[in-house]
């Protein structure tokens, strides 16, 4: 027999509103240290690291949906490159009592910034095992970046009906 929680009445009737993750994986790593064993001398030096960060979500079947979260980057440029990766982590949720409305924000926002901390490490782990201090990445601003995505496409709509 099922029991109802019992509350004050704001929300009778509702649904609890949850974000379950019920897989995480790595769809694609690469590390790339084209210039070894010449760059192992070159770490005195602090070199430009350039970070690049996209999240990609779509709907799998009723509440599930995959969110990818793509990060690529490097240390040095050209010649004096030191290393470069690429990360796409992706993981299945499971949204339960959100509303439709919310769905997208919920998986483009929620979604990565729950995969970050597992990203952040592989890619931490990747540039220790390749010889180099680990790159610990900056905490992201996923509402910032799921913002400006918005005002770029709504941008773009608007270019395209002018």
């Amino acid at each position: 027999m099922a029991t109802e929680p019992q509350g004050n009445g704001e929300n009778a009737g509702e649904a609890p509103q949850a974000i379950s993750v019920l897989a995480q994986y790595i769809k694609d790593l690469s590390f790339e240290n084209p210039n070894a064993p010449r760059s192992m001398g070159n770490q005195a030096a602090s070199p430009q690291i350039t970070l690049q960060v996209n999240v990609n979500g779509k709907p799998l079947s009723g509440q599930d949906y995959e969110v990818e979260l793509s990060i690529e980057g490097g240390a040095g440029e050209g010649a004096g490159t030191l290393f470069k990766f690429e990360l796409l982590y992706g993981a299945v949720l499971r949204l339960s009592g959100i509303p439709q409305d919310s769905v997208h924000a919920v998986v483009m926002i929620e979604g990565p910034r729950l995969l970050f901390p597992f990203a952040r490490q592989i890619i931490a782990d990747a540039t220790r095992n390749g010889g180099f201090p680990p790159l610990l990445i900056d905490p992201i601003d996923f509402v910032a970046l799921y913002r400006n995505r918005m005002s770029t496409l709504q941008g773009q709509q608007a270019a395209g009906q002018a």
